[in-house]
């Protein structure tokens, strides 16, 4: 399907820069299963959000260019750690659990979807939170509480529409319409939205380059 030209928010030289950040060495580093075992935040985080079964481990790998870094899996509520990723020694790439329908005991889900929510509330060298929608369902009840989560922690977000190559232009150019629609007044919302592909590659460079940018600041 052919994806709409959404332009991009930087020029040439900023997307190479960034390129060439996510071909450096990255490496799995752990997954934490509490609090207590997260990293020292030392290095700034960039963490990825989203409903379970969304594609944020398919995601993490298409921007470093690696097949099975991050577990994918077509099980929804396979991630019930959060996990991390050490680029180039300088920054980490967050893999949280998802959010919504997982299959696990309840008593389990509870506590690995509130893992990922102390994380977010409490972490001080995150630099911002990729949300991840499904491009063709847009947002959902589940993506709105995470959201309401994020803006009462106050901790900056933006919005990411993963599966794009599977939309229709005129379709996906309706949901980017009424995602914008639906941050438009969230206090800590990102007010840009890209459309990515993992499958395709449609919008890594510039995803690539809005991470490399916010984990700079």
């Amino acid at each position: 399907m052919t994806e709409p030209d959404l332009g991009s928010a930087f020029d040439p030289g900023e997307i190479e820069a960034a390129r060439i950040l996510f071909a450096r060495p990255v490496a799995f580093l752990m997954g934490a299963v509490s609090v207590e075992t997260l990293p020292a935040p030392d290095l700034p985080e960039a963490a990825f959000a989203g409903r379970s079964n969304v594609g944020k481990s398919s995601l993490i790998n298409a921007l470093v260019g690696r097949r099975a870094l991050a577990r994918a899996s077509n099980a929804p509520g396979r991630t019930r750690e959060v996990n991390f990723f050490v680029l180039d020694g300088r920054a980490r790439l967050v893999d949280l659990p998802g959010y919504g329908f997982a299959r696990a005991p309840k008593q389990a889900t509870r506590k690995f979807q509130n893992l990922g929510r102390a994380y977010l509330s409490g972490r001080p060298n995150l630099k911002r939170v990729y949300v991840l929608l499904d491009a063709r369902q847009g947002p959902k009840k589940s993506d709105e509480e995470a959201l309401d989560t994020l803006d009462r922690a106050a901790v900056s977000y933006q919005i990411v529409l993963t599966k794009a190559d599977q939309v229709k232009a005129g379709e996906l150019a309706a949901v980017l319409a009424a995602t914008e629609a639906a941050i438009s007044r969230r206090p800590a919302a990102f007010p840009r939205i890209l459309a990515t592909s993992a499958r395709s590659g449609a919008g890594l460079a510039d995803l690539c380059a809005e991470v490399a940018a916010a984990l700079a600041r």
